[in-house]
């Protein structure tokens, strides 16, 4: 911004026109139905930015909604993730209720993806839940500083000069039945009172978040690219994705096509120990495909495992009915990942692909069936859980 100079608001919608080139990253840039979905993301972005940019500063933070049933980049279904601004030279008080849900994690980092021009060190530092100290009505306290003040008994957590984020996952196993986590934070070095933007602010804050998908699209369509190129198509490649995961979670990713009239069998082996595990299905455009009102993902506690001990699922755009589907959305090409957190082993799963009316020939024969009518209970049931649970 000139000084003293606010600009008109179209100087910033003409920021908005390169971002149309970004479509050349994806996979059928000419394709008409591709160019629907990458203009609607593009406006899913801009949503999502200016929470981001406005809401919360390090001095006043607050934790407001990253990625979710709204914000379609690449969420895992169970989760709920939250994202609050911080500056590590000052010290910070989070409070919260533990509630009932299966896992809490706090992610310290500098460089929040989409923010920044280079994603910056995303592990600083981290916190699970066993790490949290609860007393005997569910409630904790964390102390962010640098140094431990004598006589706390709640969490204390040593935070580095240079995080200037956290990021919260709230990860459920069954949905809506969990009681979910409660938070809150203060900055403790900062006035009670929320000083007003300077207009040089809002300006700066306006240019991110309009820009922020120059930043963030080839970020993710570079995760699903790699996993295209280290493995080929409907075949699984194993990642930590470094530096944007969590440190004890691998991913299994895989680009799928599926030529008409086929479907996919996923089939694995599991974990001895598997504290959390799942797999979910995402668009052409690493945005996890509709999973409140269709099951397109399935977890440790939704999937049924086989006799054998092994984990079959079906992946394809209709019902095949088994219990095990993974449904596409309507989706012919993606990708589908799943995560082992904290298990003893890393399997890597197969795809096998085979004819859509063939597909028990390819399941053990005590593969149960799912009728219309179990079908439809299940997916009420997934509606109504996702939707009890606190999302943004």
């Amino acid at each position: 911004m000139t000084q003293g100079k606010v600009p008109a608001w179209g100087e910033y919608v003409d920021m908005l026109r390169p971002l149309e080139s970004l479509i050349d990253l994806t996979w059928k840039p000419q394709d008409e139905t591709y160019r629907a979905d990458f203009n609607r993301q593009l406006l899913m972005n801009l949503s999502y930015g200016y929470v981001q940019y406005f809401q919360s500063n390090a001095e006043h933070p607050e934790f407001m909604p990253l990625w979710n049933s709204v914000y379609l980049f690449q969420p895992n279904p169970d989760d709920v993730y939250y994202y609050a601004p911080l500056d590590g030279r000052l010290r910070y008080r989070i409070v919260g209720e533990r509630g009932s849900i299966h896992m809490i994690n706090f992610q310290f980092g500098h460089g929040m993806l989409g923010m920044v021009e280079v994603v910056g060190n995303q592990h600083s530092s981290f916190l699970d839940v066993p790490d949290l100290v609860v007393d005997k009505d569910g409630r904790f306290e964390i102390l962010l500083a640098p140094e431990r003040p004598e006589g706390f008994t709640g969490t204390w957590h040593r935070i580095r000069e240079d995080v200037d984020f956290v990021m919260v996952r709230l990860r459920s196993y069954d949905w809506g039945r969990e009681v979910d986590t409660r938070l809150a934070i203060e900055c403790l070095d900062a006035p009670l009172r929320k000083r007003r933007m300077s207009p040089a602010e809002i300006d700066e804050r306006l240019r991110g978040a309009i820009t922020l998908s120059q930043r963030l699209n080839p970020l993710f369509y570079g995760m699903q690219n790699r996993a295209l190129e280290a493995a080929g198509k409907n075949k699984f490649w194993m990642t930590p994705f470094e530096g944007t995961g969590l440190v004890q979670q691998l991913y299994w990713v895989a680009a799928f096509e599926l030529p008409p009239g086929k479907a996919l069998i996923l089939e694995t082996e599991l974990p001895e120990v598997r504290p959390y595990w799942n797999v979910q299905v995402n668009d052409p455009y690493f945005n996890a495909v509709e999973f409140v009102y269709r099951q397109t993902s399935l977890n440790g506690h939704t999937a049924q495992v086989d006799a054998d001990g092994k984990f079959r699922a079906v992946v394809a755009p209709e019902d095949p009915g088994v219990p095990n589907w993974l449904d596409t959305g309507g989706f012919t090409e993606g990708t589908v990942i799943g995560r082992w957190m904290q298990c003893s082993s890393a399997p890597l799963p197969q795809l096998t692909e085979v004819p859509f009316d063939e597909v028990r020939d390819h399941l053990p024969a005590g593969t149960p069936v799912t009728s219309p009518e179990e079908r439809e209970a299940s997916l009420r049931q997934r509606r109504i859980g996702a939707q009890m649970r606190r999302r943004w």
